[in-house]
């Protein structure tokens, strides 16, 4: 079966091509990152546009590069949420109007069920069930997984998502949007134990997450640099690292405990975040120990992109699974509502002994 994958729902226009037997056969990915930078963030109106010019020439050349022919796809799957409800509606109406004059189904795709599955593109996929932690911009969660579609929430974010506390404080260092990245190169320049930054509700038993706090903490600190006259280059990377130790510091220890409380020996990180170097050396150490396996996705696949809602679009519609004549798109939908697919046969899955 050959899906064509269509992501829309923020600032990055992917599409994808994925065979059910071959794997993924190309990929294309546009950034509006230039684009939002002068205004500090994604400015949804403009996104929107910008997805209405880009997405069509995407899909011709994800196809040319595949060496296939629009007559070849055999469904086709786009982000319906959660997201910005133009962008949804954008990828949203194309993806209905080029089923609708291929005569091939389509389907919406929960945005963060293509970034939890995006591992599974990897060479060594890891095999249900898993802990999974989503970590972006817009979301922080934990989340049990004993299949696709079957999801148990184990804690989430109660204010802000850890992605946004980095952009946040990417601010407060005078960086440049996206601050994630950003923030992670400032902090390489960072001195160790300079300052000493909380790690939020780690104190206290459960699996909830709370990064405003660490926002304020931070926010403060760099008020006292300033008042004091000790702002310069070094102080902003002290004040980088000593906030990304923080919140990978804070993500490592509920991630342990979730493993530990739920018995499963797989953890799976997922999202934006997912890609900072800090936090993968801190998760493969303690999984380490634990005698555990960690699995994420290539950097590339971190972010938005269409190859992963190719992949998750490719299971439900094997599963028989497919959108009605409305388009779907959903601002906010919680990812446990979706329906299982049922007993799914993914070859290659990597089981530890």
């Amino acid at each position: 079966m050959l899906i064509l994958g269509i992501e829309t729902s923020c600032d990055e226009t992917g599409v994808a091509l994925y065979d059910s037997a071959a794997g993924l056969l190309a990929h294309a990915l546009f950034s509006q990152t230039a684009m939002h930078a002068d205004y500090g963030g994604v400015v949804p109106e403009l996104a929107s546009r910008d997805h209405v010019r880009k997405l069509l020439p995407l899909c011709d050349q994800v196809l040319d590069t595949a060496g296939r022919q629009r007559s070849d796809i055999d469904g086709i799957a786009y982000t319906a949420g959660p997201g910005l409800i133009g962008a949804l509606m954008v990828g949203g109406a194309v993806a209905h109007a080029v089923g609708f004059a291929l005569g091939v189904p389509v389907l919406g795709v929960h945005h963060m069920e293509g970034h939890l599955l995006a591992p599974m593109l990897e060479s060594s996929p890891p095999a249900f069930p898993f802990v999974a932690l989503l970590v972006s911009g817009g979301h922080t969660q934990l989340v049990l997984v004993k299949g696709i579609g079957e999801y148990q929430m184990l804690g989430e974010s109660v204010d802000d998502a850890a992605g946004e506390a980095f952009d946040k404080t990417a601010k407060m260092l005078g960086l440049d949007y996206p601050g994630g990245p950003r923030v992670a190169a400032l902090a390489e320049k960072g001195r160790e134990g300079v300052y000493r930054f909380p790690r939020p509700m780690t104190d206290r038993p459960g699996l909830d997450f709370s990064f405003s706090g660490l926002k304020t903490f931070t926010l403060n600190t760099v008020r006292d640099a300033k008042d004091a006259g000790q702002w310069d280059d070094q102080v902003r990377s002290d004040i980088a690292l000593a906030f990304e130790a923080a919140v990978v510091d804070t993500l490592t220890i509920k991630c342990r405990r979730a493993l530990q409380q739920t018995g499963c020996r797989r953890l799976v990180i997922a999202g934006g975040v997912s890609a900072n170097k800090r936090l993968r050396a801190s998760l493969e150490a303690m999984t380490g120990k634990l005698g555990a396996g960690v699995f994420y996705a290539r950097p590339e696949f971190c972010t938005d992109n269409g190859a992963m809602i190719a992949y998750a679009g490719c299971q439900r519609m094997q599963a028989g699974q497919r959108d009605g004549e409305r388009i779907v798109a959903v601002p906010r939908w919680p990812m446990n509502t979706l329906p299982p697919v049922g007993e799914m046969r993914l070859e290659g899955l990597v089981e530890l002994p």
